[in-house]
C-alpha cells in the first residue's frame, strides 16, 4: 500500500487531498501543526485505519518512512501570511528544505503546491509557465510571493542535484468547503458577510480580475498531476474563466438572497490588477481542464459556510 504524506492536511486543500487519497486505497499520513488548519476539517477521517494524524511544523525535521510527500504546509491567505511574515519566507524556505532532505532520503516523490502568488502584479496576461512574474520583493506580500518563488527554486535545485522525483504545480484562486471564515479570501470575505447582510467589501474599485476554480477541480488537477509520468511542471492548475471582482460580489448577494449592499475601500498593497491562468499545458500534458462553473461552485460553498455559521 503506498504511504503518502500529506503536509498542511488538516487545511483547506489538504483536507480534501487526504479525501483524495483514502478514496485511492492509500495509507495517508496528515501533518499539520494548526497554524491555519482545522481539526474539523478532517474530523470524518479520523478512526480510518489509513489516516494518521500528526501535529507538527515542518520547520522542525522530521524523520518518517512515506513513497509521496505532498507539500500544501503554508499560510495561503494574505491576512494569515502577513500575521507573521518571517514566519511564512521560514516555512517556505527552512520548511521545504526539511522537506526535500525527507524526500531524498526516502527516495520519495516530492510535490510541491506553489501559487499564482509567483506571477506577483502580472505583465503579461494571462499567465503562462514560461513568465518569470512582476514581484515587489520588498513589498508586505513579498513573504509569500517571494517565499512561494523561492521554493520553487529549492525544489528544482534538488532535482537537478540529487536527481528527486519532483513535481510542481502553481495554484490560482480556488474555493469551496473547508475555506476558513476569516482566511481574507475573496469569496469567503463575500460570502460570510452576505449570508449575515453585512456591507460586502469591495477593495479598490472592483474592476480587477480573478478566475475562480472549485476544489473538486483543481483535487482532479493534483491527481492527475501526481500521477503523470515524465512531467515535473511547473504547471498552472486554476480555471480560465475571469471574473470583475464587482461581478462576483453581485453574484455572491444574488445566490445568497442576500440584502448586503457594496461598500469600497482601498485597494491593499500590491494587490494584482489582472490573474488569469494559461491552461494549455495542463490541458495538453493532464488532459485537465476545470468542470465547474461559477454558480454551482458558489451554491455549494454558500451552503457550507450557511451550516457553519448555523452551527
Amino acid at each position: 500500500m503506498k504511504k503518502v504524506l500529506i503536509t498542511g492536511g488538516a487545511g483547506f486543500i489538504g483536507s480534501h487531498l487526504c479525501k483524495a487519497f483514502l478514496n485511492k486505497d492509500y495509507k495517508v499520513i496528515c501533518l499539520d501543526n494548526l497554524f491555519t488548519g482545522s481539526l474539523d476539517n478532517i474530523k470524518d477521517l479520523i478512526g480510518n485505519n489509513n489516516f494518521e494524524f500528526i501535529k507538527h511544523d515542518i520547520n522542525i525535521p522530521i524523520k518518517i518512512k512515506v513513497d509521496e510527500i505532498y507539500n500544501f504546509a503554508c499560510p495561503a491567505s494574505p491576512i494569515h501570511y502577513q500575521y507573521d511574515p518571517i514566519y511564512t519566507l521560514k516555512t517556505n524556505f527552512i520548511g521545504t528544505l526539511n522537506l526535500l532532505e525527507l524526500a531524498k532520503e526516502n527516495n520519495s516523490l516530492f510535490f510541491q503546491a506553489s501559487t499564482s502568488e509567483v506571477y506577483g502584479n502580472p505583465l503579461e496576461h494571462p499567465q503562462n509557465e514560461k513568465y518569470f512574474g512582476n514581484v515587489n520583493n520588498i513589498g508586505v506580500r513579498a513573504c509569500y510571493d517571494e517565499g512561494k518563488r523561492v521554493a520553487e527554486t529549492l525544489c528544482f535545485d534538488f532535482y537537478r542535484k540529487y536527481n528527486i522525483k519532483l513535481k510542481v504545480i502553481r495554484i490560482f484562486n480556488t474555493y469551496g468547503p473547508n475555506m476558513l471564515e476569516n482566511d481574507g479570501r475573496v469569496v469567503s470575505n463575500f460570502i460570510v458577510q452576505a449570508i449575515k447582510n453585512n456591507d460586502i467589501t469591495v477593495y479598490g474599485d472592483g474592476q480587477q480580475t480573478r478566475s475562480f476554480c472549485y476544489i473538486s477541480d483543481l483535487i482532479d488537477g493534483i491527481i492527475k498531476m501526481s500521477e503523470a509520468s515524465n512531467f515535473i511542471g511547473p504547471v498552472n492548475l486554476g480555471n480560465p474563466e475571469e471574473y470583475k471582482i464587482i461581478e462576483l460580489a453581485q453574484k455572491i448577494i444574488d445566490l445568497s438572497k442576500s440584502k448586503s449592499k457594496i461598500i469600497f475601500k482601498n485597494l491593499p498593497e500590491d494587490d494584482p490588477l489582472k490573474r488569469k491562468p494559461d491552461i494549455h499545458l495542463a490541458n495538453h500534458r493532464l488532459n485537465w481542464k476545470p468542470k465547474v462553473k461559477l454558480d454551482e461552485g458558489l451554491i455549494e460553498t454558500i451552503q457550507y459556510f450557511r451550516n457553519k455559521i448555523e452551527r
